[in-house]
């Protein structure tokens, strides 16, 4: 994510901004990827705390307009766990629009949010036909590292969340593509065979012996819509990752220039590899604070092969080229 220029004064802005350090109103405006001092500010923004313009007085923004549920406000709370669900949602899609997709050049499909609260029962995230489904509740720490424990995943956050559900709606996208689905299949298997058995055979089975050699994490060896849900998350973490990095103004002997721009980079292999080498860096200054690696997992070639797969078509795909 790119550290942004103040328009009213000195000093930078940081993407969830709402304020100047002056206490200057200012909001995003992700067409032209900077802040703004005017409004119209998003509908949204007194409720959830959204920076934001909309197009017009009273309206939302590109991003909160996506929401077609919002959670139940009188669940205990909804509405701080939707906030931050939906600042993950407008960091991932703002992302996304670095390769041009949801921007007014793609031609395709938005995706549709159900942002849903929980009650006794879990809310079951997932996407079906362009409509993704998030649990907002897992905005609450505790409860996302009860989780992670739970299911023995290293990794769980918001953003990691929606990058991964909004993977399987790009999948769905893509998908429509004549010559999507047979390169696909090439690479990552067919993804017609039984979800649902894949599913509990992984539940009570557990991974392959081999999954580090095949796959990015435990759960991407389960089918193969998963698998490219993972990988395509993973190659989302990895670029912002290293985006995040250049404009910070941190330096590395791996970056190609200091001005570098992993989101127009071309070669997959020089973005991943480029990318590996600073999440090495980052989780050794990690450690010394004592906490867990930013990024904690091993790039295999196989693995390596698929986020260049992934890569190729998100760049690509939102434009049909």
């Amino acid at each position: 994510m790119r550290v942004f220029s103040n328009p009213v004064g000195s000093g930078s802005l940081w993407f969830d901004n709402l304020a100047t350090a002056d206490n200057i109103p200012v909001a995003y405006d992700p067409q032209a990827r900077a802040f703004v001092p005017m409004p119209p500010f998003c509908a949204n923004r007194d409720v959830i705390s959204c920076n934001w313009i909309a197009p017009e007085q009273g309206a939302f923004c590109r991003s909160c307009a996506m929401t077609a549920l919002a959670p139940d406000p009188s669940i205990p709370n909804a509405i701080p766990n939707w906030a931050q669900t939906e600042a993950a949602k407008r960091w991932a899609i703002d992302n996304l629009g670095r390769w041009h997709w949801f921007r007014p050049e793609d031609p395709g499909a938005r995706p549709v949010f159900h942002m849903l609260a929980e009650g006794p029962t879990p809310v079951l995230m997932g996407h079906v036909d362009g409509v993704v489904t998030i649990s907002v509740a897992e905005a609450d720490p505790v409860l996302r590292a009860t989780r992670r424990q739970a299911l023995d995943e290293p990794y769980r956050t918001m953003i990691g969340h929606m990058r991964h559900e909004i993977a399987h709606m790009l999948w769905w996208r893509l998908s429509l593509r004549d010559d999507f689905l047979d390169a696909f299949r090439a690479e990552f298997g067919d993804e017609r065979t039984d979800y649902t058995a894949a599913l509990q055979n992984h539940y009570t089975n557990g991974p392959p012996p081999d999954w580090r050699q095949r796959f990015l994490t435990t759960y991407a060896s389960t089918h193969p819509h998963e698998d490219w849900a993972e990988t395509a998350a993973h190659l989302m973490h990895l670029t912002d990752i290293t985006d995040s990095f250049v404009a910070a103004g941190l330096s590395s002997p791996q970056l190609p220039n200091a001005s570098w721009d992993p989101y127009s980079e071309p070669d997959p292999e020089r973005l991943i590899h480029v990318a590996a080498a600073l999440t090495v860096g980052v989780n050794h200054v990690n450690r010394s604070m004592g906490f867990s690696d930013l990024y904690p997992f091993v790039l295999s070639d196989a693995a390596r092969r698929k986020l260049a797969f992934v890569h190729q078509w998100l760049r690509r795909g939102s434009q049909g080229l």
